[in-house]
Order: structure tokens, then C-alpha cells, then sequence
């Protein structure tokens, strides 16, 4: 199938196609013409790309990975063990849980600041104009 072919029947567009053959992922046959052909398991190679890249992993590790799983393939004909693949997905995770952590913290701080808005808010409401009031940086100012 050509690379149009491909890109409809994956949804994933002749650029990203070509990408993804520049970077190695995937391996295309040239025809005499220089067309790329492709074969039906590039369908599911592009989708298992895709996969990949929608949980944030690189290229450099998706191809580390997609080699691991090519070697298991092609001597055991199904989907095994390998030992690349388990240590990138526990890097991954441990990468996602420390991104959850940070992301936890920010909202802390955003929860506080709302907090402290809001009562300020009130306070202006209450008396009609504020005489301080405290700056995002919690640094006081007067108005």
C-alpha cells in the first residue's frame, strides 16, 4: 500500500508517516519509481507508534522499544517478555508520577491563592474599597 493508503487507513498523516520512517520506526519498501510501499503489519505498527507517543514517550524510546518487540516477534512469533520494554514503562511511570506530583502542588498553591482572593472579595465587598490588598507574590501593597 502507498503512503496515502496507509495514512487513511491509520488516521495518522503522510508526515508523521515519513517522520516516523526518518526516525526508524518504521521501514518502508521502495518501489522502482522511489514510491515507499507498505506492507498491512504497518497499520498496526503506526498504531502501536501512536500508542506510544499519546502516553509521552520519545521516538528514541518507542524505537528501543518497537526493537525489543520486533526480536520477540521474530523468535517466538507473539508478544513475550523483554526486559527493555518493562523498564520503559516503569521509567515512564516514574516520570508521569513525579509530573502528577508537581501538578498536585501547583494546584495547591492555585487552591490557596483562590482562597485568599475570594476572601479579599468579601472583604472589599463588606467595606467598599480595600485599603491593602496582597499581590500575587504575597507582598502587600496599598491601593
Amino acid at each position: 500500500m502507498k503512503i496515502g493508503q496507509l495514512s487513511k487507513a491509520t488516521g495518522v498523516s503522510p508526515r508523521s508517516i515519513r517522520y516516523y520512517e526518518k526516525q526508524k520506526l518504521l521501514t518502508a519498501k521502495r518501489l522502482d519509481n522511489e514510491y515507499r510501499e507498505f506492507d498491512e503489519v504497518d497499520i498496526k505498527r503506526v498504531q502501536t507508534i501512536q500508542i506510544y507517543l499519546e502516553l509521552g514517550m520519545s521516538t528514541k524510546e518507542i524505537l528501543e522499544i518497537l526493537k525489543c518487540h520486533d526480536d520477540i516477534n521474530a523468535y517466538t512469533g507473539s508478544d513475550g517478555f523483554c526486559d527493555e520494554m518493562l523498564e520503559a514503562y516503569e521509567d515512564k511511570r516514574e516520570e508521569i508520577s513525579g509530573q502528577i506530583q508537581s501538578l498536585m502542588a501547583v494546584q495547591r498553591r492555585l487552591d490557596q491563592r483562590i482562597e485568599q482572593m475570594r476572601e479579599q472579595r468579601v472583604l472589599v465587598n463588606k467595606e467598599g474599597s480595600a485599603v491593602e490588598e496582597t499581590s500575587p507574590l504575597g507582598e502587600a501593597s496599598i491601593r
